[in-house]
């Protein structure tokens, strides 16, 4: 695995595990009735490559699962990525 490839796995690792992260912490403020993550920051996570730890999130933590932004948001995004991975990993 070249230099580059081992970035973008990490890079990938990381924002994954931040989007998870990120729902979990929205989930316990949400019950605390604190202070939120506002939901722009929670789907850029999603759309900066992190939509597999976001939906994951999602379900683990039962949150966002009624709002269709979320629950049509992100595993389309999580659908585009993946294609995006296959198209750049055929050449």
């Amino acid at each position: 695995m070249t230099l580059p490839e081992k970035l973008l796995v990490c890079y990938l690792l990381l924002i994954n595990a931040l989007g998870l992260l990120f729902m979990y912490a929205d989930k316990r403020r949400a019950k605390k009735r604190r202070r939120r993550i506002p939901e722009a920051t929670l789907m850029a996570v999603a759309a900066l490559g992190g939509s597999l730890g976001s939906w994951a999130g999602m379900y683990a933590f039962r949150h966002k699962t009624r709002h269709p932004k979320f629950y049509l948001g992100v595993p389309a995004l999580l659908l585009a990525q993946a294609a995006l991975g296959w198209l750049l990993l055929r050449q």
